[in-house]
């Protein structure tokens, strides 16, 4: 017979030994008959030295076990020609399984040297042109060698007998393995519950081994392993590890199977009880409440009348949610994508109020002062009512110290303008999908600040103020002041594109209104979108006024008081300007007079007397003791101290530069936290100094013996700037030569290596902060003249401002005089008596 395709040759159906037990009802009978013929066939017999000699059956992917009956497809030549010589000659088979079942034509080293003697039936022609013939295993053998090699494998062997005792311990794995089989026949399906009953029946320990290792779908080599074991109670054992490793995988799968089917049955049930919804609602006429849901949604977008890039997004999404399950996530997702395109403001808009009269009106009864940032929105409001058609919305930056009313008075723009607030604090935002939104394929996702802003003003027009906007802070999530670059750019806010949305979205009508303190963190691009209107720190009679128009009656109203039950005198509210507060704004201000009002309140309402007048020297009652010491008690002339002014986010404010000289190699350090350029300031100052030494009256050997010690106090606050420059030459001066420096002066001013003062930034706010601490007089450079004009004229009476270009005149002005050393003649004369004139100190002789 010719050689069969190997894709089915020597193997079998179940790549195991099939009992008969295992077969179709149908297949039974005519099985049943072919293993009769089975009995009629005798083991081999021994020979003289105990071998037996037989024909070798090779077998691919399957390994034959003593006891069991199989039916083999055989298709080889070989193996068919064995069997024909076994059934000729009335005997056993050796069956061997293969090392390596991909070789097609096995030789001797191919094959394991333990196999099982079989005894084989007729063989049958199957219609699929195979060969079948039913084995039964009887006994181990072991090969000793090939007798035969052609036409069939012929080979002689030694039969492995097993001990048939059972011992205590053979029974305990017994009983160990019948446990571990029954739950294996339990969660494998493709096992019946008849192998269980058939293995409890089992009495060799040796049988039920090789029994249950035939009945599990185990690879070659592990069963290999099984037959070579002739010790039983060792072959107990093994099937034991292989039961373990079976019965945890089909847990396992058990379980995976488990989860799948509840799915299974909650989709299914789901779609019943839907089914069943729909079947009653049509008997109540009731309809649909999905598609009820699709039509009111349509609806909604044909009434939104959307942009034709937002109604096409919107329609595709509506296509996309018809076709889903009404419970599918996806659903949910799209429907509220779907509320944030038709509950956003596209057209909705409300008109400007651009009566000029009233909105001026407005302004100064809710804000006193703030002059620029008043007349830019009347001007805004002119240009609109003569171009409103072609006018672009400006991009404004409110910038100044805190509490000096940005955010307050962008409230009072929108009610002069008739226009919604919408405001969004920036404050420690550092994700850029803060601003754009996140995309849609994150769970969670929603639009960024600025479209829900816009979706809660509910028109396209409102005043977005950007509270903070110098707060912002990037990380690896991104830029934020990159993103608001679209969003503030006339040029190109019309079409906004939000990552969420994925539409474009106008934001060109939007009057957007930014605050800051400082502008240094802003980036250039950002800061060049911005139109900047500085908000100075008021001055002192402009706090008394503010206190007086907004805050006493807010805070007496807040508290429950009446202006019958309390009265703030002039003298009271400068005193707390001075010795309790120390800003450019007024929140300290309103806090402390809430102070005062919450104090009166407890005795109104405890019952008990109070004072209705509020009076200077009664503040510590109120309030404790000052908080500020009146800067003129705290300073007096002094040699190496100068007095400087500085810029700070909160205003200006004064700082102090001390000297000190002490023995040494000429060295010069610079303490109280000063930054790199404050350092070179002071280098600059020194050169200068030192090169001047002779006009100054000063020995050049002097400084090569002497360290330098500048220090600047307040060591806790960072301090960094060239503004400081004549204020550190003016206190070098002061020390080496000896000159007091003038108590009432305060100066600002940068110093070059030849003496010349360049100017600073700042000056009104410096201004005011030397106003503010009682100085007379304010040394500023020359070219700062141009920014005198924002200074207030009460400010500029009371401080005498000197402009200086070269350190000569700051010298003149900050420095006392020199002390002139008199020499005393050789007779006595009457004593020498001075005469102050104008601060300075000149002898004059009786």
């Amino acid at each position: 017979m010719r050689n069969q395709a190997p894709d089915f040759d020597d193997s079998m159906y179940d790549d195991a030994p099939i009992p008969e037990w295992l077969f179709h009802a149908d297949m039974a009978d005519a099985m049943r008959t072919r293993a009769e013929e089975l009995m009629d066939v005798h083991e081999a017999k021994l020979d003289a030295h105990g071998f037996i000699e037989c024909p070798a059956l090779p077998l691919r992917d399957m390994v034959l076990f003593p006891h069991m009956v199989t039916p083999l497809l055989v298709g080889r030549e070989k193996s068919l020609a064995a069997i024909a010589a076994a059934n000729a000659n009335q005997e056993t088979v050796i069956a061997l399984a293969q090392i390596d079942d991909q070789v097609i034509d096995p030789g001797p080293d191919d094959l394991y040297t333990t196999g099982c003697e079989v005894a084989v039936g007729r063989m049958l022609r199957m219609p699929d042109g195979t060969t079948s013939v039913l084995a039964q295993g009887r006994r181990r053998v072991e090969v000793i060698e090939f007798t035969q090699i052609e036409p069939y494998y012929r080979v002689r062997a030694r039969p492995i007998y097993e001990p048939t005792e059972k011992t205590l311990e053979t029974e305990a794995l017994m009983r160990a393995v019948l446990a571990l089989f029954e739950k294996v026949v339990s969660l494998n399906r493709s096992i019946p519950e008849e192998a269980y009953v058939y293995a409890m029946n089992v009495d060799g320990p040796g049988w039920l081994a090789d029994m249950v290792t035939s009945s599990l779908k185990v690879d070659v080599a592990d069963a290999q392993t099984v037959l070579e074991i002739a010790e039983p109670a060792e072959r107990l054992q093994r099937v034991s590890v292989l039961l373990g490793k079976e019965l945890d995988v089909l847990e396992l799968e058990d379980h995976i199977n488990t989860q799948v089917q509840s799915e299974v049955d909650k989709s299914q049930r789901e779609y019943y009880l839907r089914e069943k919804m729909k079947a009653i609602q049509s008997e109540l006429g009731e309809g649909d409440l999905w598609a009820q849901e699709i039509g009111d949604l349509k609806e909604k977008v044909a009434a939104a009348s959307l942009p034709e890039e937002a109604n096409k997004a919107a329609l595709k999404e509506l296509e996309r949610l018809q076709q889903m399950p009404p419970m599918s996530p996806e659903s949910g997702i799209i429907r509220t994508y779907l509320d944030w395109l038709i509950e956003l403001p596209w057209h909705q808009s409300t008109d400007d109020n651009l009566e000029m009269a009233r909105a001026k009106r407005l302004l100064d009864q809710q804000h006193y002062g703030l002059p620029k940032a008043k007349d830019r929105v009347l001007e805004y409001m002119a240009v609109r009512s003569l171009a409103k058609d072609k006018m672009r919305s400006p991009i404004l930056c409110f910038v100044g110290p805190p509490g000096t009313g940005k955010t307050s008075l962008g409230r009072s723009i929108a009610e002069a303008l008739g226009r919604k607030f919408a405001r969004v604090s920036l404050g420690g935002v550092r994700d850029e999908a803060e601003i754009r939104g996140h995309r849609r394929t994150y769970i969670g996702a929603l639009p960024g600040r600025i479209i829900q802003t816009m979706r809660r003003a509910g028109t396209i027009n409102p005043l977005f103020m950007l509270d903070e906007i110098d707060k912002l802070s990037a990380d690896f999530r991104g830029d934020p002041s990159a993103a608001l670059l679209e969003v503030l750019d006339p040029e190109q806010n019309h079409a906004f594109l939000d990552h969420y949305l994925d539409v474009s979205y106008d934001l060109s009508k939007v009057l957007f209104v930014t605050t800051a303190n400082y502008l240094g963190p802003l980036p250039p691009a950002l800061q060049d979108r911005l139109e900047v209107i500085e908000f100075s720190g008021y001055v002192e009679e402009e706090k008394l006024e503010i206190a007086r128009r907004f805050i006493i009656p807010r805070q007496l109203a807040e508290n429950g008081l009446t202006r019958d039950d309390l009265d703030f005198t002039d003298g009271s509210l400068r005193g707390m300007v001075r010795e309790y507060t120390y800003e450019s704004g007024v929140r300290n201000l309103e806090r402390e007079i809430a102070n005062v009002c919450r104090k009166v309140a407890r005795r109104k309402a405890e019952r008990k007397p109070w004072a209705k007048r509020v009076m200077p020297g009664s503040l510590h009652k109120y309030l404790g003791p000052p908080q500020y010491s009146p800067p003129e008690t705290e300073r007096v002339d002094q040699e190496g101290i100068a007095n400087g002014v500085a810029w700070t986010e909160g205003g200006g404010d004064t700082i102090v530069v001390e000297v000190n000289l002490l023995k040494g190699k000429g060295g010069m350090q610079v303490t109280g936290q000063v930054g790199e350029v404050m350092q070179e300031s002071a280098q600059a100052a020194l050169s200068f100094v030192r090169s001047q030494a002779k006009a100054l009256g000063v020995e050049e050997s002097r400084f090569e013996k002497t360290d330098i010690h500048v220090h600047v106090p307040e060591g806790g606050i960072p301090k960094d700037g060239p503004s400081a420059g004549i204020t550190i030459a003016t206190a070098l001066v002061s020390a080496f030569t000896g000159r007091k420096v003038r108590r009432e002066v305060a100066m600002t001013g940068e110093i070059t290596l030849r003496g010349r003062v360049l100017p600073v930034g700042g000056v009104k706010e410096k201004v005011l902060a030397a106003h503010r601490a009682g100085f007379r007089t304010m040394i500023l450079p020359k070219k700062n003249e141009k920014d005198l004009v924002d200074v207030p004229r009460n400010v500029k009476r009371d401080v005498k401002i000197v402009l200086a270009e070269t350190m000569d005149e700051v010298i003149g002005i900050a420095l006392m005089p020199p002390v002139a050393r008199i020499k005393r003649p050789l007779r006595a004369k009457p004593p020498l008596k001075t005469r102050p004139r104008a601060g300075i100190v000149r002898p004059t002789a009786h």
